[in-house]
């Protein structure tokens, strides 16, 4: 300032070392402070002249016009980052993303990686369509698995997966050529479709891949395993031919779960199951002809079934009965009807009669099923090629009196309980219906061409006529194409199996010794195999890897060895599994049988899909990783019938182990209310909408992948799991605060040495922390501990809940909020503050590594506003969060290797403090007190040991300023600090607290409060004054810390002790 530009007279004030230039207004322009100008607005005003001037109502400003308590803004180390409040993750995790991929950071972390591998095998999606929230789920979970063992050391190499083969795919492509005008005809030849079926699979899978990359999932993504890749179907060839060669594959004819509108044999785990099926069921009669000696006097009788598929009558064989039932001829009377005598299972007859509406009915005779059997036969209702006749034959423990008549039509070509009685009285499995699902000729005069599962049903019960006793509609849990949504049927057909019974009880030995989480899945597996028959795995279809084998063209027989197998195996390793279709027989068998190849024809047949998955640990595990069994095998809970099983019995089969060494399983995901997600229903969620945002649809702000992580990872996923829209708000709201402390903290450590960061620097002063302090980091020690345990257990929501608790509860709530003293006004480079920024830095270190596996955007991001220098080892000049310099092993490196300190000492003080802070607040509502710095605090504790805490905390010496020329350690604790009160008490007595505060009803009672005290508020006594519209309060000639704060910043900025005032 030029000494023109000062206009008016100065203005001395005795005892102040500051002389104050104030100009014809009124206002002051500048400030000498011992002969030095200081310049506006870095003017520092002493409280005595400030009283003065507000007392005499005289306006304090700056040149500028600012109120002078907006001066000291400057004087306060405040926080200050760049880490946002807002993630703006549209944004930013896709960069983050891309510097990973650029940093090769999966590659370093996989190359440099000090601790054994860790293998998670991925089962593969299906190829088809795009992603939904059940992917998410599943891949979101694999990837908190693979990231924590990143974290620990270990070798991680996660080979993304797709299964690419089969009929949905297969169906897509026929659909598509059938609405191109140009393709005549609409069907493809076998080559045509497999081009096109390639194609359509590898670009879902490109789709798919991305969207994966997008949740933030880490892995091989350049070189996944796909089931159509020459040398994963090579590997698949192999585990066949071993198969082959132990025996446990064959041809056969037996029923099979057949869909005729896809037109090929199914799987178990190909089907989906109805609970509210219809079928019409039929309780008819067949004449006997010839009748066994315990019925022969009883005639004429007719033997009573009951069945819901009366579409299987004209394939009868025979009817079955139990051999240790008990049964009876019966007389049925009607009214206006003649009487019917029919033969029933005894505890079945008064059923039977009310479902005919019989008037009455007399059992004739009794007898077992064994009688019943010897020598008994009767017409077949609709006879076909077997003849008019047939015989009544012992059946299985399938045949019961919980339903029907105790008597059972037996079609071996149409049942397995059926097909397995028939083996034993030597009865062909006759299916006179087509791959369309319609009656051939073989099924009898005028049925041909029907369709069984409709029309042919009501064509039936016409041809049964009077032997029709009763028909209704039943509801009933039936089989239905996963793929097509239509019902299928059972029906006989020759086919290549896999013989489970060879190495059933193998298996079941096996599971044992795999670790099952949830542990029921061990026993569910374990009965699925147990009851399980042999698995089809032959398909009729051109789309997946061919079963290689050739036919003879006269006499049909088949010609499979070893040799003809690995001479394809070769092929298809070097140019895939076309060269089925492509090359000729003569090509395809090996140098030694091409001299007959012109007697034989390809067969067409491929292979079940969920064989092609179910050996991908074959071409993975084996031949890629060269680590089997893997680690842990983790997806839904419905894979212990599909994925699960056909990868346990084929590795069983060939090597006599196991696949895994561990399987997790986790449940669906419903909508918020707890139904199944379905188009038609409109309560799809796509995850790509809680990633990106919608305003069209499902509105939904664009949450970003991390938010979509947080809610996988804080449900129970072993069982179903909701979502919707308060779902995310709720888990939006969660990551908003642990994203917020996250910022507050690094804000605080801005000016922080990274020499001064990391679990060794702080073990340095850990000797001369305060209690504080010690209790802290022994908390975060705990934590630390804790979420590496439920890491270890995959117990991911208790991560969540375990920092969510600490970020909230022990550090916004109570840490940092007594913290803000020391970090706001302590000299810049003053012990008592670098020590707390240390504390946090630790805090900060362990949380970022404890939330990466769950939320790698946030921690990462969070890790790059580090401060940090060149090669200093806790700077991200290393890298990535995920780089560790040593294995992150708990028994050997922990990352906060501090004990447990003063628990029981600092859960009263915080129980203590929840309290008052409830004592103040009543106080603020009957206007007793305004701002706890405002406020004097009475107390009676019941509990000694707390009585005895407060009297240490009770600190009688007034506060005093900071100095910048000496570490200034004040005693943390005093209750001033970590109550943000003026003034504490304690009294011995409830009634010395109401006498203090002088009404008994502001008193918080005994009762009424967590710590077991008595609690009180009042005002201090105190004088004030208004400086610029605020009030600062003196109470019994100590210095509000207020009033401290301002002086100590001042000086510290300044350089000078300015002295406290505390008239």
């Amino acid at each position: 300032m030029e000494a023109g530009d000062v206009k008016g007279s100065l203005c001395n004030n005795p005892g102040d070392r500051c002389q104050y230039v104030h100009n014809k207004a009124g206002k002051y322009d500048a400030v000498r402070i011992e002969d030095q100008e200081v310049l506006s607005p870095k003017v520092v005003v002493p409280r005595s002249l400030r009283l003065q001037e507000a007392e005499r109502g005289a306006e304090v400003q700056d040149v500028n016009g600012h109120d002078p308590s907006s001066l000291y803004r400057d004087t306060v180390l405040l926080p200050n980052t760049n880490f946002s409040q807002r993630a703006n993750a549209v944004v930013r995790e896709p960069k983050l993303q891309h510097w990973w991929n650029v940093n090769q950071v999966y590659e370093r972390l996989l190359s440099n990686a000090p601790g054994p591998p860790f293998v998670l095998h991925d089962g593969p999606p299906y190829a088809n369509g795009d992603l939904h929230i059940g992917h998410a789920l599943n891949k979101i979970l694999k990837d908190f698995i693979n990231r924590y063992r990143i974290l620990r050391g270990n070798k991680v190499q996660f080979i993304p997966g797709w299964d690419c083969h089969g009929l949905p795919i297969e169906l897509k492509v026929l659909q598509a050529a059938g609405k191109n005008a140009s393709e005549t005809p609409p069907l493809l030849e076998p080559l045509q479709l497999r081009a096109r079926a390639s194609a359509f699979a590898k670009d879902a899978m490109s789709r798919q891949r991305e969207s994966f990359k997008r949740y933030g999932v880490c892995g091989s993504w350049d070189e996944p395993y796909l089931t159509l890749n020459p040398e994963y179907e090579a590997a698949q060839l192999g585990v066949f031919a071993v198969m082959f060669e132990r025996g446990h594959i064959y041809r056969g004819t037996k029923p099979v779960w057949y869909s005729p509108s896809s037109q090929t044999a199914l799987a178990e785990a190909e089907l989906e199951y109805s609970d509210a099926h219809i079928s019409r069921a039929v309780y008819a009669t067949f004449d006997v002809v010839d009748a066994a000696d315990c019925i022969a006097e009883l005639r004429p009788l007719q033997l009573a079934i009951w069945t819901t598929t009366p579409w299987t009558l004209p394939a009868n064989l025979a009817v079955a009965v139990s051999a240790s039932l008990e049964y009876a001829a019966v007389d049925y009377f009607f009214e206006g009807k003649p009487r019917r005598r029919l033969v029933v299972a005894k505890a079945l007859a008064q059923t039977l009669a009310t479902k005919q509406a019989a008037q009455d009915f007399q059992v004739l005779a009794t007898f077992n099923g064994l009688e019943l059997s010897n020598g008994t036969s009767y017409v077949r209702p609709i006879v076909n090629k077997y003849g008019e006749t047939a015989d009544v034959i012992i059946g299985g423990d399938y045949i019961s009196e919980e339903s029907g008549t105790g008597l059972v039509h037996t079609a071996p070509g149409h049942g397995l309980d059926d097909y397995e009685t028939g083996l034993q009285f030597g009865l062909n499995p006759f299916s006179p219906v087509d791959e369309g699902g319609r009656y051939t000729a073989e099924a009898g005069h005028g049925l041909e061409g029907l369709d069984v599962l409709n029309e042919a049903v009501g064509t039936i019960v016409q041809r049964l006529q009077n032997n029709v006793l009763c028909d209704e509609l039943f509801s009933h849990r039936y089989p239905y194409d996963w793929r097509t949504k239509k019902p299928v049927l059972m029906r006989a057909t020759s086919q290549w199996f896999a013989s489970i019974s060879t190495f059933r009880e193998v298996a079941l030995e096996k599971i044992d010794l795999a670790s099952w989480v949830p542990s029921a899945g061990k026993n569910r597996i374990a009965a699925m195999i147990s009851l399980r028959g042999d698995w089809c795995i032959s398909r009729q279809r051109s789309w997946g890897v061919p079963i290689p084998v050739f036919y003879h063209k006269k006499t049909g027989r088949h010609l499979l060895t070893a040799e003809t197998i690995r001479h394809v195996q070769d092929l298809v390793r070097e140019h895939g599994s076309d060269v089925w279709w492509s090359l000729s027989v003569q090509d395809l068998l090996p140098a030694c049988l091409r001299d007959i190849a012109e007697d034989y024809e390809k067969g067409s047949d491929t292979m079940d899909v969920w064989f092609d998955s179910g050996t991908s640990w074959a071409s993975v595990l084996d031949d890629r990783l060269c680590e089997v069994p893997a680690d842990l095998y983790l997806e839904g809970s419905d894979q212990h019938r599909g994925w699960f099983q056909s990868s346990l019995l084929t590795s069983v089969a060939v090597t006599g182990k196991l696949p895994f060494a561990s399987v997790i399983t986790h449940g669906f995901v419903l909508d918020e209310n707890g139904f199944k997600m379905s188009k038609s229903e409109g309560n799809v969620i796509d995850p790509r909408v809680i990633i990106e945002g919608s305003d069209k649809g499902w509105k939904c702000p664009a949450y970003g992948a991390d938010v979509l992580r947080m809610w996988v990872a804080s449900v129970d996923y072993s069982t179903d799991v909701r979502l919707g829209e308060n779902a995310l708000k709720q888990v939006f709201e969660q990551y908003r605060k642990l994203r917020n402390t996250l910022r507050y903290m690094l804000g605080n450590i801005h000016d922080l040495s990274p020499s001064c960061m990391g679990g060794s620097s702080l073990c340095t002063y850990y000797s001369d922390l305060p209690s504080l302090d010690k209790w802290i980091l022994g908390r975060l020690g705990q934590l630390e501990a804790d979420a590496c345990d439920a890491y270890e257990g995959y117990h991911f929501s208790r991560v969540v809940n375990l920092v969510a608790q600490f970020c909230v509860a022990d550090l916004s709530a109570f840490y940092l909020d007594v913290a803000k003293d020391r970090l706001y006004i302590s000299p810049q480079l003053s012990r008592r503050r670098r020590d707390c920024q240390r504390v946090i830095a630790m805090c900060l270190e362990v949380l970022t590594r404890l939330i990466a596996p769950l939320l790698p955007h946030l921690a990462e991001e969070a890790w790059h506003e580090f401060p940090h220098i060149e090669h200093m080892p806790y700077s991200t000049e290393r890298g990535s969060v995920f780089e560790l310099a040593d294995a992150w092993d708990l028994r050997t490196r922990k990352l906060a290797p501090f004990p447990s300190f003063a628990d029981g000492m600092w859960s009263s003080i915080r129980l203590l403090r929840n309290d008052i802070n409830k004592a103040l607040e009543l106080g603020r509502k009957k206007g007793i007190v305004g701002s706890s710095l405002d406020s004097c605090v009475f107390i009676a504790a019941e509990n000694e040991a707390l009585a005895a805490i407060l009297k240490r905390l009770t600190k009688s010496k007034p506060l005093q300023p900071h100095s910048i020329n000496e570490d200034c350690q004040l005693e943390m604790e005093d209750s001033r600090f970590l109550f943000l009160t003026s003034d504490m008490c304690v009294v011995d007595t409830p009634e010395q607290v109401a006498l203090a505060v002088r009404s008994p009803e502001h008193v918080l009672s005994l009762d009424q409060t967590q710590s077991g005290s008595t609690i009180g508020v009042v005002r201090p006594t105190y004088r004030s004054a208004r400086v610029a519209g605020s009030a600062i309060q003196l109470s019994e000639g100590r210095v509000s810390i207020l009033c401290c704060v301002l002086v100590a910043t001042a000086q510290s900025r300044t350089g000078r002790n300015m002295g406290v005032a505390t008239d």
